[in-house]
């Protein structure tokens, strides 16, 4: 009798401690697991993979709302705000107004920031800007649809004409 229960305890104890190696072989292979998909999204963090433009977005039909910074890049003062004002009348939403890092911009640009440059175009079109002037400069980070930098050709716009 006494070899019984010693081999009862034995089975047990070989019971017991395969189902603790099973678990931990299955909480390590979880945690690999883990582990390499949190180095794979370092990864491609530091490395800078950006996510495709939605191609939904590159549309020719202006947004019914309009998102737009005003930025003077000509020095003269008071001229953002009048712009600001201009465009304002004309339906589209002026979120910000600033100075431009420079004051040399010759000509004024009309920027699209979201990928429809319909959006640019009305803005230009509204401002009396050439369609030349109309440039593509997506900013996925940006809120923002259209960036208007005024250049010393402000005469020859209609917010001062």
């Amino acid at each position: 009798m006494g070899k019984s229960k010693t081999g009862t305890a034995k089975r047990d104890a070989e019971q017991t401690s395969a189902l603790r190696n099973l678990f931990l072989n299955v909480l390590i292979f979880i945690l690999t697991v883990l582990i390499l998909y949190m180095g794979y999204s370092l990864f491609l963090k530091i490395n800078g993979v950006k996510k495709p433009i939605n191609k939904a977005l590159l549309t020719e039909q202006p947004s019914d709302i309009i998102q737009a910074e005003v930025l003077n890049g000509c020095g003269i003062s008071g001229l953002a705000e009048r712009f600001t004002d201009y465009l304002r009348e004309h339906g589209i939403d002026v979120v910000s107004m600033d100075n431009y890092n420079s004051y040399n911009l010759p000509e004024t640009v009309v920027i699209d920031r979201s990928g429809n440059k319909a959006n640019a175009r009305k803005v230009a079109k509204i401002l009396g800007v050439k369609n030349k002037n109309v440039i593509q400069e997506i900013d996925p980070n940006s809120l923002l649809d259209v960036s208007v930098i005024i250049g010393r050709d402000y005469l020859n716009l209609k917010p001062i004409k």
